[in-house]
């Protein structure tokens, strides 16, 4: 019985820290600007889908879950806050919607499988990151509207970057895979 319990407390505490780890760098892969064509990149996007592969569906969305919670109470954990803003203030701007999308990347890059082939393990980071976009456009087109080229604001300019990104976790998801057997 004691066994149980010391065996349930160390697993809590290692996840406890992997889930204050993982809000750190995703903090950091938000302030970290990399100069790339056509905008500079952050790897947000990479860290979430790293975060998924890595640790699984319950404890990557456990993760983004903590960063938007501390984003929305008012810590500078987001891209470009405090510049343009901390709090709901920030979340609600015109990033919400990608912020949100996080949680659906990070789900769908924990959950799915993610097997031998390497053009299956590309289409589904693909499918994954395009759920971040999609919302992201989807809420910037509500908040600045529909007659705007959303698509050449919200997408376009990122989409050279995040083949950049998925391909590097293309190549080394199989790696990634044998770590997580150890959580």
């Amino acid at each position: 019985m004691e066994l149980t319990k010391s065996l349930l407390s160390n697993k809590f505490l290692k996840i406890s820290l992997i889930i204050i780890l993982g809000s750190i760098l995703l903090t950091i892969s938000a302030k970290i600007k990399i100069p790339f064509y056509p905008v500079p990149m952050t790897m947000q996007t990479f860290v979430v889908l790293l975060l998924g592969i890595s640790f699984g569906y319950k404890i990557g969305c456990s993760i983004v879950c903590v960063y938007l919670i501390e984003g929305i109470l008012g810590l500078p954990v987001f891209s470009n806050s405090p510049e343009k803003g901390v709090g709901i203030v920030y979340f609600t701007g015109p990033t919400m919607g990608y912020l949100i999308g996080f949680l659906f990347a990070v789900f769908l890059s924990g959950f799915l499988d993610f097997n031998k082939n390497y053009f299956l393990i590309f289409l589904k980071l693909i499918f994954s990151v395009s759920i971040i976009y999609i919302l992201g456009m989807i809420w910037l087109g509500n908040l600045i509207g529909w007659d705007k080229p959303i698509f050449a604001l919200g997408a376009k300019p990122f989409l050279l970057a995040e083949l950049f990104k998925i391909l590097i976790l293309t190549i080394i998801t199989k790696k990634i895979l044998k770590f997580r057997k150890f959580i």
